[in-house]
């Protein structure tokens, strides 16, 4: 594909990232605007000066105007109608994260993809920075030596308001998919098991469980703790969360907003009580952009090179059945193979 011709489905704050981003491509061309609330799209095409139809229905957005790449940006509960929309009508999707509220929908909306033989990529921004490429390089090239634990923490006081203030697991289903799919990134591993406690803390403005303990095994062999709250005031982590990984040879931490860390065992000396250390920090030579605009680099690359996305449906329904696995195994108080 050389030249792609968009519809924004979802004309919330969100979508001016997302926007931004296509009107610098050469290749690509805004056709439509969708949203439920037509006055919603009308506003949008008037802010950003862009003279294109708005609608309220996506079917009837393709079809007028011959779109082939749909940007859904819509809230969660409507990711699985646009998607599955847009790939039966013809369309490439990228869309934000989550794919869809349920596992089941998730895949569900992967099989669409799998009988329409169209590409649908999901937004996972956060492993496009250079600080994680650093720490997954780090790990893989085994300076650590062999990976037995992953740590991550994350403490963010969060006042969004809107529907995140009333979803029944917003920690999880809205933001932990991002550490977990970086948990994912890093290891180079899948989800094999979860046991997950969610609970929400006194002084929580949310509704539903903001606050998270979850214990995932991973297929190489691998233990993932992640230990979470949107509701925690004050000390706050990055949005990156605080990692820890231990190794056969060493340690390695990443704060999110400095360059990772290591310590490995001098293997020169004998051992002690408590071994000395080789320290080190790392910086990465990727030159990508970052955050979104990278993660759509990644997208756009992928279908004019007619491959998969690192962040293609068929790799991110590993990150949701992390999430919907937290989530079944919170309910049910029982660990939950996946």
């Amino acid at each position: 594909m050389n030249s792609f011709k968009i519809i924004v489905a979802g004309c919330g704050s969100m979508a001016n990232t997302w926007l931004d981003y296509a009107i610098k491509r050469e290749d690509a061309e805004i056709v439509g605007l969708v949203d439920v609330y037509l006055e919603t799209a009308e506003k949008m095409a008037e802010q950003r000066n862009l003279k294109v139809p708005v609608f309220t229905d996506l079917s009837e957005a393709i079809e007028a105007t011959n779109a082939n790449l749909v940007f859904d940006i819509t809230i969660p509960a409507a990711h699985k109608k646009i998607v599955t929309t847009a790939l039966q009508a013809g369309c490439h999707v990228f869309g934000e994260k989550p794919m869809a509220e349920s596992l089941e929908d998730a895949q569900a909306v992967l099989e669409v993809a799998n009988q329409t033989e169209n590409k649908y990529a999901v937004m996972q921004n956060r492993r496009y920075l250079q600080q994680i490429r650093a720490f997954r390089d780090l790990l893989s090239a085994g300076t650590i030596g062999t990976v037995g634990s992953l740590h991550a923490d994350f403490f963010i006081g969060a006042h969004f308001g809107g529907f995140r203030d009333l979803m029944d697991h917003p920690l999880i289903l809205d933001m932990a998919i991002h550490t977990f799919d970086q948990a994912r990134f890093i290891s180079g591993a899948d989800p094999v098991s979860v046991y997950c406690h969610e609970y929400n803390p006194p002084g929580s403005w949310y509704k539903g469980n903001a606050s998270a303990i979850c214990i995932f095994e991973m297929s190489n062999g691998a233990v993932f703790s992640y230990n979470g709250s949107w509701c925690a005031e004050g000390m706050n982590t990055s949005w990156e969360a605080d990692w820890r990984v231990t190794g056969s040879k060493g340690t390695a931490c990443w704060d999110g907003q400095h360059n990772p860390k290591y310590e490995v065992i001098e293997s020169e000396q004998e051992a002690t009580f408590i071994n000395s250390m080789r320290k080190g920090e790392v910086n990465s030579d990727w030159t990508g952009q970052e955050g979104h605009w990278g993660c759509l680099d990644e997208m756009f690359a992928a279908l004019k090179e007619e491959r998969l996305a690192e962040t293609d449906c068929h790799d991110n329904i590993e990150s949701m059945k992390m999430v919907f696995g937290a989530i079944e195994s919170a309910k049910t108080q029982k660990k939950i193979i996946l």
